[in-house]
């Protein structure tokens, strides 16, 4: 029998070099905008996110394990970019979701929907230009990813058998479905806009999509949100210090009980 997740997944992008400059400034608006709207610890923890990823893509992926390929572009620069754009978009996403911001509605949609126009825009004014394209194998540390996404939900399934008190339990449902939210977004994007493995057939697009939507963010939800839980419990969106700081499961239970609409629970992240 085919087992398809063990067959090599090969996430390529074909692009023109005006995505890059469009997207560029999109990224520094972005910033701006949470900057403008006071979500400092959003926007700190969204630039984290891109040096990550740039560390991964670049120190991993290309100097460690040899598997990005690039024609027409340089590794390096391509890379910065790719890592800084996705980085920034998912992190940022991603805190908003977690920390039930009452924007999370607006922010959310201008990220969706950026990474549907922007191909589309790029590809039809910046169609004459060379376009770039860069690849990475997967199928060698796909595992490794599965291992770590694993013994992550594994951890706070069990510290949730331990748990008595429901409201002071991870929301296990929520953080997943969070983790494929964010990286299916990328990809539609990506497959709409004609970027995402633009040569290959369509049964390798959809394997490649599937794949990385249900691994490459969610192996790192656990942490993110036990990060976010950590730093929230001390400090508000505002980098000022919390009235009372709160203990971790308390922090936990504070979070679960607040629902993703203003009210008096939330009058720290205004």
């Amino acid at each position: 029998m085919l087992n398809l997740l063990s067959t090599e997944i090969i996430a390529q992008r074909v692009f023109s070099p005006l995505y890059i400059i469009l997207d560029s400034i999109f990224i520094v608006g972005l910033l701006v905008a949470l900057i403008v709207k006071k979500r400092y610890l959003t926007t700190l923890f969204a630039v984290f996110g891109g040096i990550l990823y740039m560390i991964v893509d670049y120190g991993i992926f290309h100097l460690l394990l040899g598997t990005r390929s690039i024609e027409n572009g340089n590794l390096f620069w391509v890379l910065l970019w790719m890592s800084m754009s996705y980085g920034i978009t998912n992190f940022a996403l991603i805190w908003i979701w977690l920390n039930k911001d009452k924007y999370f509605r607006e922010f959310t949609a201008l990220i969706w929907i950026w990474w549907i126009c922007c191909p589309m825009i790029s590809a039809t004014f910046g169609g004459d230009m060379t376009p770039i394209k860069i690849q990475r194998t997967t199928g060698s540390y796909h595992g490794y990813m599965a291992l770590i996404m694993i013994v992550s939900y594994v951890g706070i399934i069990i510290y949730n058998f331990t748990q008595k008190e429901k409201a002071k339990k991870f929301n296990i449902v929520w953080l997943f479905t969070l983790g494929v939210l964010a990286q299916l977004g990328w990809e539609v994007g990506l497959l709409v806009g004609g970027i995402r493995s633009a040569e290959f057939e369509p049964f390798t697009k959809i394997m490649t999509l599937i794949t990385n939507s249900l691994v490459e963010t969610n192996l790192g939800l656990p942490a993110i949100y036990c990060i976010y839980l950590a730093l929230t419990s001390r400090y508000t969106e505002q980098l000022t210090k919390r009235g009372t700081s709160l203990a971790f499961v308390d922090r936990l239970q504070e979070n679960n009980l607040t629902v993703y609409k203003p009210q008096k629970l939330q009058a720290e992240k205004a």
